[in-house]
């Protein structure tokens, strides 16, 4: 049906935000959308820090996005904005990067405090990158989600529910993309 990359900039591997990340997995795979993973943690970080562009793991990350139709951009806030290892990446996409892309922004933070973020912080970044269809996002605070040894995360019913609505939305505008890419090929 379609491709989507989830781009993790969160620079630990143990958040609650991963509890999130893989709910929304689960469901764009039931739909039948391809996932691909850009963990920006795991990219070199000499590449990130001084802008390699020409870096072979850089041009590999920035190919899976190309190739999508959707982006999943999934951060904690600190300090009121996204992490500074998920801006490193993104400046280092093309400047047109995600034009055409639907995207769908997942933070997470301590406070509701910090519901802007997406809108004040990241939506202006990802405009200046040629995105024009960018969803409402989902913000979460971190105590909305537990961790259960055995079993994962649990996420609470209201946040559920917020994150089934955007992936119904974002999943229709990855099928309604595909099919125009489809007719124009056509």
């Amino acid at each position: 049906m379609g491709k989507a990359v989830i781009i993790n900039g969160n620079p630990s591997q143990v958040s609650r935000l991963n509890g999130m990340i893989q709910y929304v997995e689960q469901r764009l795979l039931q739909a039948g959308i391809e996932i691909e993973h850009i963990r920006v943690a795991e990219l070199p970080a000499e590449d990130l820090i001084k802008a390699k562009f020409d870096s072979e793991a850089i041009l590999h990350a920035n190919k899976k996005v190309e190739e999508a139709e959707a982006i999943v951009i999934a951060s904690p806030v600190y300090k009121a904005a996204y992490t500074g290892v998920l801006k490193t990446y993104l400046d280092l996409l093309p400047q047109k990067g995600l034009a055409g892309k639907i995207i769908l922004p997942l933070f997470i933070g301590g406070t509701i405090a910090h519901l802007l973020s997406i809108d004040y912080a990241l939506k202006p970044v990802l405009s200046a990158l040629g995105s024009r269809h960018i969803l409402g996002g989902v913000y979460a605070v971190d105590t909305w989600i537990t961790r259960n040894e055995q079993e994962g995360y649990h996420l609470s019913e209201d946040l559920i529910h917020r994150l089934d609505e955007a992936v119904t939305e974002f999943a229709e505008g990855i099928k309604r993309r595909t099919e125009l890419l489809l007719e124009r090929v056509e």
